[in-house]
């Protein structure tokens, strides 16, 4: 139980990534406070958690709502009296063409992807100062790193999180705070599965293993970031993807 007494935020825990995030750091025995927008799946996550000794609390919040963001970090604190680790993985997409694509598209992605990132690092960072302990880790994409026609505003995003974890890993390091990124390449998850078969196939002839990843696969990586075995790793983007992109 590497991270016994540790307390956990992960945003965008209902369902893929952070769902498999959440689990896994429950599994090291993390206290995880699961954070999304759907109450009815987070509870389904507590109870599933619960099941097998674990511990997870639900927290509604909606990351693209800075008030929001606030009060359900704040819950968080006074119900547990820290954050040591956060996972900032909520996102969304809104895919198009940058001729058509409308402002309020692009916003609502930056918001969600980036922005939200950002406001979260600000209301956990006191708790982690005070301790001079604490793991961020956002995940960010191989779209943000090579870029993706159709997804300005995601890659812009996601890369824009690289920066953001560059940056805060500068920060903090003096208070023994690491903060790394995690960039998976192609997911099952729900927002893969919308694409097309025909663009899944042409993904995976350039993927060198030859299959699509598992959000388990991408947890397991989030999880050793978020440990004490990780703590001479920091500003560091950890790619999962297969060998889609190397070098």
């Amino acid at each position: 139980m590497k991270l016994e007494g540790r307390v956990a935020l992960v945003t965008g825990a209902s369902q893929g990534i952070g769902r498999a995030c959440a689990q896994a750091l429950a599994r090291e025995g993390a206290t995880v406070a699961v954070a999304a927008r759907n109450r009815e799946k987070l509870d389904q996550l507590v109870g599933e958690i619960a099941a097998t000794g674990d511990k997870a609390v639900a927290f509604v919040m909606d990351v693209a709502d800075e008030e929001h963001v606030k009060s359900a970090i704040k819950s968080v604190l006074a119900q547990f009296g820290k954050i040591d680790i956060l996972i900032n993985n909520a996102g969304i997409t809104r895919d198009q063409l940058v001729m058509r694509m409308k402002r309020a598209d692009w916003d609502a992605v930056l918001n969600t992807n980036l922005t939200s990132a950002y406001l979260c690092i600000q209301q956990v960072i006191g708790s982690m100062l005070k301790q001079r302990w604490g793991r961020i880790v956002n995940i960010t994409s191989v779209f943000g790193q090579i870029g993706q026609a159709g997804q300005a505003n995601y890659a812009a995003s996601k890369a824009g999180l690289i920066g953001l974890t560059m940056a805060m890993a500068r920060e903090v390091a003096s208070r023994n705070i690491t903060c790394n990124a995690v960039a998976p390449g192609f997911i099952e998850t729900s927002m893969t599965a919308a694409l097309s078969e025909e663009f899944k196939q042409s993904a995976v002839k350039n993927i060198p293993l030859g299959r699509v990843g598992s959000p388990e696969e991408v947890a397991s990586a989030v999880r050793f970031l978020a440990s004490d075995e990780a703590s001479y790793i920091t500003g560091h983007v950890l790619n999962v993807n297969g060998g889609l992109l190397m070098g």
